[in-house]
């Protein structure tokens, strides 16, 4: 008798759910969120070897070859349900204009400029969750977190001093974050809700990878002065952030509350900017840093869960 790996998954999944925060996914997000913010400074890098939208194409096709033989060795289907296929699309597009404009972007400007700009994605999810899911109601909370955030966002982009600085990186920056946020609503309020998440991100990255690569030569040479380093920083972002990287986020998600998860996520552009000023000699202004308090704390008044 055959057994089906989805049901089997899907019931180990609940059986493991936690209903709140423990010692083990406190840690485990901790790291994950400094493993985001490490990633930043590794395509910064990287961008020395490798042109950015070559560079990202290179990526989402790596991840492809890894993630097929995951889900071969785990008996993972590839076949996306029906009604879920043109999302899937729709996100596997979204997927490479984020990852265009990231990588383009911190091609052009600092570490810190885009990390504080990119981070503030849960603004741009909370507005459009207000519009497109009744059940989020716009609590005073959650209002003053978005005001805040906002704030920190056009403080960032006002400031113009503090090294490499270029509107085009910042607004590039923004659309990634916009991106971000488009595809966490298409999972949430599309059939992709129900589909497991190594389709989600098979789809993603299958569908990212020829569109970028085709995209690539509009935007210069592929290959620049290529070195070891290069070779190792893509080498991580393959393994470590585009394909097992997102996996253990997606296994994150569905172990504990969104809520918690999301709770998180104003360690990334913290440790980002600290990154970039410690492993880049990056120069931050005053108003970066100001910027930097005001999404991080944004973004924490947005995910927290009011107490009863």
């Amino acid at each position: 008798m055959r057994i089906d790996n989805s049901v089997t998954a899907g019931a180990v999944c609940d059986m493991d759910r936690k209903t709140e925060m423990d010692a083990f996914g406190a840690v485990a997000l901790t790291a994950f969120a400094l493993h985001l913010a490490f990633n930043q400074v590794v395509i910064k890098v990287t961008g020395g070897g490798f042109s950015p939208v070559f560079a990202a194409g290179l990526r989402s096709a790596g991840a492809v070859l890894v993630l097929l033989l995951w889900m071969y060795l785990r008996g993972v289907s590839l076949r996306i349900p029906r009604a879920a296929v043109p999302w899937a699309v729709g996100s596997g597009l979204l997927f490479a204009f984020e990852f265009l404009c990231l990588f383009t972007a911190l091609d052009l400007t600092t570490v810190s400029r885009s990390a504080v700009i990119f981070y503030s994605m849960p603004l741009w999810l909370a507005l459009a969750s207000v519009v497109f899911l009744p059940e989020e109601r716009l609590t005073r909370r959650k209002a003053l977190g978005l005001a805040l955030a906002f704030s920190g966002v056009i403080l960032a982009l006002s400031d113009r001093t503090g090294g490499q600085v270029s509107w085009a990186g910042d607004l590039l920056s923004l659309c990634s974050a916009l991106c971000w946020g488009g595809i966490v609503l298409l999972v949430r309020v599309t059939p992709l809700a129900d589909v497991p998440p190594e389709q989600q991100l098979i789809s993603q990255v299958a569908i990212s990878a020829p569109v970028l690569l085709l995209l690539a030569p509009l935007f210069g040479p592929f290959l620049r002065e290529v070195q070891l380093i290069h070779i190792v920083g893509m080498a991580f972002q393959i393994i470590g952030v585009a394909s097992l990287g997102f996996l253990a986020w997606f296994w994150l998600m569905k172990r504990y509350p969104a809520n918690s998860v999301a709770s998180f996520s104003f360690i990334s552009p913290v440790a980002s900017v600290l990154m970039g000023w410690l492993l880049l000699g990056e120069k931050i202004a005053p108003t970066i840093w100001g910027a930097l308090v005001l999404v991080a704390v944004g973004i924490t008044l947005i995910n927290r869960r009011t107490r009863v």
